[in-house]
Formats: structure tokens, C-alpha cells, sequence
């Protein structure tokens, strides 16, 4: 199932709304070539009647393959749902489990109008090869520990480097190598620094945990004598390939210090909620620096699903309740988080439908109850939608949704069923 749609080189959507008006768009290969133009045929035509076109929306904080762990130990302290419940069952954790995983994670982001994601994982080859298999973009990154143990680090670093070769074998376009050290409380410096010159040499992304939780910040103050963000800024750590998870307890220095090197920022409000991690991303003042903000769900054992529209309202709500204005995070700035802003931080040319871009975008149900009446297109995605409104979702230039149906969903479903159970039972 590797290569999906083999047989389609062009697509034509024809009488769609975009931009409040009504034209086509001709796409050929993986690229939106036409909007508007005469073109009458392509291999395969779409009506667009009753139905908007959308960029496609752009996760960049995930762990895929944890939507085995969906439901499982909720509600718990969040020590003892870590060290208790989610550690144990990830060290039983196989390749072939988290290939299973990542499906679901497909699966579900496909139905619900994502076709980028930014993972961070075990067994990175095996995420990679269900990306491959789903036909969305994956930016992989398998996740690296070292726990301070310079022996242990050495081995990580030799295992994410052939992790990496390999998966660049054996993998096309859409899948995207990266590296994932965790956070500053699990990853040396020495290993930083090893994997940050690695990266800048091969020009390639980093994915890390930053400013998740205070306790993060004060444990690395007692050890290092500093603030995470000014230490790694000695490191040579920070650039413009970095992107950092979270970011809820960052201070004003923090954040110029990050501007200054054009650091990107994952928010994932559900998850911060959820966990009680802390109130609120200091969004102003990131923006206000200049600094890239993007949209991530985090993975399915701390949100529970991978909807970004969902995330989107939550985003824009905690806001607004947490700075107790109206007009923080407007619909149409946590939209472009969702989607220009996830282009830029993975190094897309995607993110808007527009000539010229990858041909990653949705149609989205006109006449669903949630749409109507469309008074203003944003703000109905961004405060009444949800995944459900998604009717045909399309990645480099394929059809991986049309109608609400994705093929071979059925087996998808019962294979992470008997997978999870294994998990729970074993």
C-alpha cells in the first residue's frame, strides 16, 4: 500500500469554495498547478459542490503510537501515571506494535484533516514505514535517553544515527528524518551536543521537550546552576531547525533568547490542560518576538485524539480565559498555527492552497450542521468544527479520504484492538 493512487497523476476539483468563492483546482503530480483555470479533465474529477477547500492541518508535537494507550490510567497524579502505568507498558512496546500505532494515528489524523505530523518515538523505523503506508507526511524522530550515563549515551547516539540511514533508505519524500533527544531532564549535555552538530552537518531537524513543567526548569537550575533555555543557548543548541514542545514556563529572556536564533514553538493545549502542567503558553509575548508558533495534540495517552480542530478552539479558549481578554489568539491566527505556521517549522511548502504548493488540502462539508450558517468560514473551523466536517483529504497530490471513507480502515482497527489488549493483558 506504499504507493497510494499509483495509477493518478492529476486531480480536478471542480465548482469548490475557496477564499468565499467559487472555482476549480487542477492538480498534477504533488503539486496544486491551477486554481480557476479552464482545465476540464483529469484523471480523476471531484465535485466540490457544497463543499470549501482548506490547507490540510499540520501536527508538529505527537507521539503516534501511544493511541494504543488511549483511555488507558486517565485521571492520575502525574508522576504516578508516568512511573506506574505509561513507562511499564512502553517497555513492552515492539516494532511491529508501534507500526500499529502510528497506523491508527494515520488513520485518525486523515479522518480528521491532518496530513503532516511531528513525532517523537520508539522504534522510529517502524513509525516511518506506517507513514509510508498511509500516505501522509511524517516527520520522524525516534526518541533519545541517555539519563546522564555517558556509555548509555554513546550507544543512543550510534542508534539514532542508524536509525536514521536506514530509514532514509528505505523511505520516500513524505517521511522526513529528525531527531528527538526528550528533554533537558532525561538527555546530557554531552549528547546534545553530539546530536545538535550531527543535525547542523546533515541539515536536519530537532524535535525536544522544553519548559514543559516548572519542576523541569528549578531541578535543571539546581543541577546546571542556569535556566534550561540560557544553557542550551551556551551549547550552540538553539537554530532555526529546532523545534520545542510545550514552552509554558518560559520567561521574557527566555523568549528573546529563542527569537534570537529563531526557535519554533509546538504549543499543545489539551495536553498542558489535561496534565495540569500550567496555565497557559505566554503566547503575546512569543508572537510579539517573532517567533513561530504552531499547533501539536501531544500524543493520545495525555489529550485523548489527534483532531486539530479540536486543538484549535482549546487553544484559542485557554487564552482567553487565561489573560481574561477576548481578542487574544483571534480564530484566524490560531488557524495559520494549524497550518502556515506547522509549514514553516517543518520546512513545508505547504500550508495555504495556493499555485505552486504541495497539494496537501481538504474539502470540507458546507452543509454540516456545525457549518451552518457560514457567516465567517475561520470561525466556524476554529469554534464550532470538528474532525467530522472533513469529506476528502488529499496529500502530495493523492486522495487519502474521499467521501469520509479511507481504505483499508477496517483492518487498521482491529489490528491496534488486538495490539493494545495485548499490551494491558500481557
Amino acid at each position: 500500500m506504499t504507493d497510494i493512487n499509483s495509477d493518478v497523476r492529476s486531480i480536478l476539483i471542480k465548482n469548490v469554495q475557496l477564499n468565499g468563492k467559487e472555482t476549480s483546482i487542477y492538480i498534477e503530480g504533488n503539486t496544486i498547478t491551477e486554481i480557476g483555470g479552464p482545465k476540464l479533465e483529469a484523471d480523476t474529477v471531484i465535485s466540490g459542490t457544497g463543499q470549501a477547500a482548506i490547507p490540510a492541518l499540520i501536527n508538529t508535537h505527537t507521539h503516534a503510537a501511544m493511541t494504543l494507550f488511549r483511555g488507558y490510567a486517565d485521571d492520575l497524579e502525574l508522576f504516578d501515571w508516568l512511573s506506574k502505568k505509561i513507562w511499564p507498558l512502553e517497555h513492552k512496546l515492539t516494532p511491529d506494535d508501534v507500526y500499529w500505532g502510528t497506523r491508527l494515528a494515520c488513520l485518525e489524523m486523515i479522518k480528521t484533516g491532518t496530513t503532516c505530523f511531528n513525532d517523537m518515538y520508539w522504534h522510529m523505523t517502524s513509525a516511518a514505514r506506517a507513514v509510508e503506508d498511509s500516505g501522509i507526511r511524517g516527520v520522524i524522530s525516534g526518541v533519545v535517553f541517555d539519563n546522564f550515563d555517558p556509555e548509555k549515551g554513546e550507544k543512543e547516539f550510534k542508534r539514532c544515527v542508524n536509525d536514521i540511514k536506514e530509514l532514509r533508505d528505505n523511505t520516500g519524500p513524505r517521511v522526513i528524518a529528525s531527531f528527538g533527544p526528550h528533554a533537558v531532564y532525561t538527555v546530557s549535555n554531552e549528547l546534545l551536543e553530539k546530536l545538535t552538530k550531527h543535525a547542523q552537518e546533515h541539515d536536519m531537524l530537532i524535535h525536544i521537550h522544553l519548559a514543559e513543567t516548572e519542576k523541569e526548569n528549578l531541578d535543571y537550575i539546581e543541577r546546571e546552576g542556569g535556566r534550561p533555555v540560557e544553557k542550551l543557548a551556551e551549547l550552540g543548541f538553539f537554530g532555526a531547525n529546532v523545534i520545542c514542545a510545550h514552552g509554558v514556563w518560559l520567561n521574557e529572556k527566555d523568549i528573546r533568547t529563542l527569537a534570537e536564533f529563531d526557535v519554533k514553538i509546538s504549543h499543545n493545549p489539551t495536553s498542558n490542560m489535561k496534565l495540569a502542567i500550567g496555565s497557559a503558553i505566554p503566547y503575546e509575548q512569543l508572537t510579539a518576538a517573532g517567533l513561530t508558533v504552531s499547533l501539536g495534540t501531544d500524543g493520545c495517552a495525555s489529550n485523548n485524539n489527534l483532531d486539530m480542530f479540536e486543538s484549535m478552539k482549546v487553544a484559542t479558549l485557554l487564552q482567553k480565559f487565561h489573560t481574561n481578554q477576548q481578542t487574544v489568539m483571534p480564530a484566524h491566527e490560531v488557524f495559520e498555527m494549524a497550518t502556515i505556521n506547522g509549514a514553516r517549522s517543518l520546512r513545508l511548502d505547504a500550508g495555504e492552497v495556493a499555485e505552486g504548493k504541495l497539494a496537501d488540502l481538504l474539502l470540507v462539508d458546507l452543509k454540516h450542521p456545525s457549518m451552518v450558517p457560514n457567516h465567517d468560514l475561520i470561525s466556524n473551523l476554529v469554534y464550532s468544527a470538528n474532525g467530522s466536517i472533513v469529506r476528502t483529504t488529499i496529500c502530495n497530490g493523492k486522495i487519502l479520504m474521499l467521501d469520509r471513507k479511507v481504505e483499508g480502515e477496517e483492518e487498521v482497527i482491529e489490528k491496534c484492538q488486538e495490539h493494545a489488549a495485548r499490551l494491558v493483558n500481557d
